[in-house]
This record gives C-alpha cells, sequence and structure tokens, in this order.
C-alpha cells in the first residue's frame, strides 16, 4: 500500500506507522525508560524473549482492557515478521506485504530512528490511537472520520484476532517493528470487539 522513504526522516528522531492506514508522525524522541533500546547494527533483526514478552504484555494489557481474549505468540508470525522487517529496513521503505505473502494474516508497521525508541514506545505508538478510537461498525471507527487514524489500534483490539508475531529490524539508522496478526482484523462491516 503506501510507501514511505527515508529521506522524508530528518529530525532527530522520528516514527512512522502504518495499518493498511496512512502514516503517523512523532517528531519528539521517545521515552527509554521503560527497557532495553534497539541499538544500530547493519542490516540486523533484533530480537529477544525480553521483546517478544513486552511486546505481548502490552497487547494483552489493552485486550484485558476491553474484555478481549488474550493473544498468543506465533513463532511462526515472528520469523515472517522478522523476514520483512529486515526488507524494509535493507529498503529503507515501509510498505504492506502483498496479502498473499502474509496469507491471511495482518500486520501493523512501525519506523523510527535507530536507538531512539524501545519497543514499549514503538507499540504504544499503535496503543495511542485509541484516543480517536470509537466503538463501531468497521471502517466506521475513528471519531476523526478516516479508519486509518486508528488502524493499527483496532488491530490489536481485533476480538477475532487470536495469534501475533512481531520483530524489530535495525539498518540505514532506522529501527523497523512488524507486527502480523492471524487471523487478520479490521474487516469490513465488523466491530473490532
Amino acid at each position: 500500500m503506501g510507501r514511505v522513504g527515508i529521506g522524508a526522516a530528518l529530525a532527530s528522531a522520528f516514527a512512522l506507522t502504518i495499518a493498511t492506514a496512512a502514516p503517523l508522525f512523532a517528531s519528539e524522541r521517545a521515552p527509554a525508560s521503560r527497557g532495553e533500546q534497539i541499538r544500530d547494527a547493519n542490516y540486523s533483526v533484533r530480537q529477544t524473549s525480553d521483546i517478544a514478552s513486552r511486546i505481548l504484555a502490552l497487547h494483552n494489557a489493552e485486550r484485558r482492557r476491553l474484555r478481549v481474549p488474550d493473544l498468543a505468540w506465533n513463532p511462526h508470525l515472528e520469523r515472517e515478521a522478522a523476514e520483512w522487517a529486515e526488507y524494509l529496513s535493507r529498503r529503507g521503505v515501509l510498505e504492506h506485504a502483498d496479502d498473499r505473502t502474509r496469507n491471511g494474516a495482518g500486520e501493523n508497521l512501525w519506523m523510527g530512528t535507530s536507538g531512539g525508541w524501545d519497543v514499549d514506545g514503538m507499540v504504544d505508538m499503535f496503543l495511542d490511537e485509541r484516543r480517536y478510537y470509537r466503538h463501531a461498525t468497521f471502517p466506521d471507527v475513528s471519531r476523526t472520520g478516516n479508519w486509518a487514524d486508528v488502524g493499527h489500534y483496532t488491530q490489536i483490539v481485533w476480538r477475532d484476532t487470536r495469534e501475533v508475531g512481531c520483530a524489530v529490524a535495525t539498518a540505514r539508522g532506522n529501527d523497523v517493528l512488524v507486527c502480523r496478526y492471524y487471523p487478520a482484523g479490521n474487516v469490513m462491516g465488523r466491530r473490532a470487539h
């Protein structure tokens, strides 16, 4: 879908997120006090059990708040996310994999200055979309009138989604987070939860 070049990000810290939606830019450096920062390395995929646990915990905390069943971590989705994150980081773009490549999985994407954001900050940007969310039938789920303003959030809390796998890759001065969800959310005519 959307394609964003690295050249657009000249600020000292930025973030961009996509969930089959328009990009969201942040101009301030995120606090990194909640845990390990992802450090810059040439074309590396950074994944530890701590990173996976933190990402899953953040997803499930929001789902529990809404009384939606927890997600399970799926290592296969994690591997696919890692491959796509590395591909994107090497190319310096942020774009969704096509539907055939994702095999029915949903996808949230995030990009930011390497080392400027920890995984908590990355996922928090998805969760911050809740302020625009309204509980209605998709795609009429945003107070702004544009579902893309809440697309990451709705994918995270989508009731029918059962599994998630995410990975972070670093290259060209940027961290890229890819999360894959199965089954995909953001289904026309359905409610998120």
